[in-house]
């Protein structure tokens, strides 16, 4: 009789001063790694962007006794961007999910978002708050405008159109990951990796979702820069979108790397 083995699921959870919510963390995704088998097995991959609290010494502690954890750190804070890259390079899943360190998105959604990709056929599965079926619970109002207005135009000016461009949390087969470069090091690198994958003809297939407010900490995200970034990305969005390709971004030349 043979036996299949079992498909690893490779979870990047780049994360910055996040010392309070890594207890929580930890919890949700252990509770994950024994809901997956026999069909998944979990690897994690936790991304240190250069951390200024205690954040690497509790994540050590916290996932002591856990299997499959692979850990980056970044020597400074490179951005979320920078931390994904660095965590998709580390990782070795047959399917590749990043989520937030924070557990604004439930990472048990997990699992749906790997049945999504089973059932439909496609190439990248993502969380969806603002499609119809969705929903927002308790989410900073800052945050919520900027992220739902940056997917509003996103959904007029890209060819693919989507309810939500802004969502960190996807199960992304390993192809899009090998094939699919992005440049931006900041929070405009979770769309930017989403539009150059779409340009290549990539499926994506929305997942409705709640988005949560944050269990711990604060959010890190600098607003004005963000803003900044993402109307770059828009424009040159825009530019795929009129001459048929994606060469390179022009969000910010330093944060190509």
């Amino acid at each position: 009789m043979v036996v299949n083995p079992m498909m690893r699921v490779s979870v990047v959870v780049p994360f910055y001063n996040e010392e309070e919510g890594i207890p929580v963390l930890q919890e949700k995704l252990s509770q994950l790694a024994k809901q997956l088998p026999p069909k998944y097995e979990l690897e994690c991959v936790l991304v240190d962007d250069g951390s200024q609290d205690d954040s690497e010494r509790i994540a050590q502690q916290c996932f002591v006794g856990m299997s499959g954890v692979v850990y980056a750190k970044h020597s400074h804070n490179r951005g979320l961007g920078a931390a994904m890259r660095t965590g998709f390079n580390k990782a070795t899943g047959d399917v590749i999910c990043a989520i937030d360190s924070d557990c604004t998105y439930d990472p048990l959604q997990i699992l749906r978002l790997l049945n999504v990709l089973e059932t439909t056929g496609a190439d990248i599965a993502t969380a969806s708050p603002y499609h119809p079926e969705g929903g927002v619970e308790n989410v900073i109002g800052w945050r919520l405008f900027l992220s739902r207005g940056a997917s509003w135009m996103y959904r007029i000016v890209c060819s693919s159109k989507l309810y939500t461009y802004t969502s960190m949390m996807r199960a992304y087969r390993r192809a899009v990951i090998r094939s699919v470069p992005f440049y931006s090091d900041g929070f405009a690198g979770v769309t930017e990796i989403l539009l150059r994958a779409s340009q290549q003809n990539y499926r994506v297939v929305e997942v409705p979702m709640v988005l949560h407010s944050r269990v711990a900490g604060v959010s890190k995200m600098k607003v004005m820069h963000s803003m900044t970034m993402h109307l770059h990305l828009m424009l040159q969005a825009l530019t795929w979108r009129l001459v048929g390709v994606a060469p390179y971004t022009v969000a910010d030349p330093k944060e190509i790397g």
